[in-house]
């Protein structure tokens, strides 16, 4: 069976995809959660991950005793290895545009995941009201995002449809943290954007995982940048 290490569900955004993605393809796997004492050389933490990858960051997926680091080289194997799960759109073009919208999201968005770290059990939105009003680059990142999901959502087949590409896909999961976002820091977005958020965060996969997010109750201070206490 597969394995896969993760962060703490309620932070972790970069674990939060592959697990989502796994989830909602309904492909079996055994989750080992490492939890966020800190990321210093010493913690527990560290001393985990840099034992099973160079890199010492999860998500991690093993498979066989075969590592495989980083969420789009994940995505890339978990499609390659079950092709009958359709993880990117069939439609060739489909497919270089999902790929092309994932790796602007790995590489990109910056200022958004700076200023809006990923945390689904929070609600900030005055912090996000504030954020939205002194940080342009936010509004930027958010108004990229828009345009591109909406591009996709408004398309004719094959891309017309309740997700970006049809079914769910990589796509949907690589954005799922982007949606948390939005949510928690109450950023403004137009309302087909809002719906769309409401139909991620319904799919299977993505309510599993920010069910177990809000049972956690584990607050990383480290983590909250905007909270003191729970």
């Amino acid at each position: 069976m597969l394995k896969l290490y993760i962060g703490n569900k309620n932070y972790s955004s970069w674990s939060m995809r592959p697990w989502v993605l796994l989830k909602q393809a309904g492909v079996p796997f055994e989750e080992v959660k490492v939890r966020f004492d800190s990321f210093d050389s010493g913690s527990v933490f560290r001393k985990t991950m840099d034992a099973l990858t160079p890199v010492g960051k999860v998500p991690l997926l093993v498979d066989d005793g075969f590592t495989v680091w980083d969420t789009l080289a994940i995505a890339e194997y978990l499609a390659e290895k079950f092709p009958d799960k359709n993880l990117w759109p069939q439609n060739v073009q489909a497919r270089a545009r999902a790929r092309s919208i994932c790796a602007e999201m790995h590489s990109g968005f910056g200022a958004l995941r700076s200023a809006c770290p990923m945390n689904i059990e929070a609600s900030l939105p005055e912090m996000g009201q504030l954020i939205w009003r002194d940080k342009p680059a936010v509004r930027a990142d958010v108004a990229r995002i828009v345009a591109m999901w909406d591009e996709l959502l408004t398309q004719q087949e094959p891309h017309k449809s309740p997700m970006l590409f049809g079914s769910f896909s990589i796509a949907d999961a690589y954005f799922a943290p982007v949606a948390m976002r939005l949510k928690t820091y109450a950023l403004p977005v137009p309302a087909s954007i809002t719906a769309y958020i409401a139909r991620l965060c319904a799919a299977p996969g993505v309510k599993a995982w920010t069910d177990d997010a809000l049972l956690e109750n584990d607050f990383r201070d480290f983590e909250e940048p905007y909270r003191l206490s729970h």
